[in-house]
C-alpha cells in the first residue's frame, strides 16, 4: 500500500501517505526507448531521401510529447500527506510540488474519521472532522486503500483515546 505506519515514540504514530506510482522511473525511461526504437522502424526504408527529414522532426515531436506528458505526470503525483497522532493531538500536513504545505491540528480525543461512500469526489471518501473543519486524506489512493485506511485510522484514534485523557 501507498501508506506507511511508523511508531514514532511509544504514544505516537506518524502516517505517511503518496500516491502510487504503476510506471517506476526505470519504466519510464524503457518505455521512451522502446517508443523511440518502434517510431524510428517505417523510416529506415526511406534512408537517405529527403521523405526522411520531412517525417523526423514530426516522429521526435511526437517521442518528446510523450515524454513531457509522462514527466508532467510524475510532477504532479508528488504528494506527500503526513498524518501525526498522539494522545493530546493530531495532525495533518499535506505537501504538494510547488506548493505552500497545508496543515490542520486538531484535539485527538475529538477527532472522528469519516467514511463517505457516496456522496465525496471519490468512491470511499476518507475525511477527518476536528477542531471545526473536516480535511480530507488520501484522496489519491484507491477505493480499497481508502477503506482499509479508514478502519486503521479509527483504530489508531481509539487506541490513541485510550492511552491518554483529553488535554485542554
Amino acid at each position: 500500500m501507498p501508506y506507511r505506519w511508523t511508531d514514532t515514540t511509544t504514544t505516537e504514530r506518524q502516517l505517511e501517505l503518496w500516491p502510487h506510482r504503476s510506471l517506476p522511473r526505470r519504466g519510464f525511461a524503457a518505455f521512451i526507448l522502446a517508443t523511440f526504437t518502434l517510431i524510428t522502424i517505417p523510416l529506415y526504408p526511406l534512408l537517405g531521401t529527403f521523405v526522411l527529414w520531412g517525417l523526423l522532426p514530426f516522429l521526435l515531436m511526437a517521442v518528446g510529447a510523450l515524454w513531457w506528458a509522462l514527466e508532467r505526470s510524475y510532477r504532479d503525483g508528488e504528494i506527500l500527506e503526513v498524518l501525526r497522532l498522539s494522545p493530546q493531538d493530531i495532525s495533518l500536513t499535506r505537501t504538494k510540488r510547488n506548493t505552500a504545505p497545508q496543515e490542520w491540528q486538531a484535539n485527538s480525543y475529538w477527532v472522528r474519521p469519516e467514511l463517505h461512500q457516496t456522496g465525496g469526489p471519490v468512491p470511499n471518501y476518507v475525511t477527518l472532522k476536528g477542531n471545526g473543519r473536516t480535511v480530507e486524506i488520501g484522496a489519491f489512493l484507491s477505493e480499497d486503500e481508502r477503506r482499509a485506511l479508514y478502519g486503521e485510522l479509527a483504530s489508531a484514534l481509539a487506541q490513541a483515546r485510550a492511552d491518554g485523557p483529553p488535554a485542554g
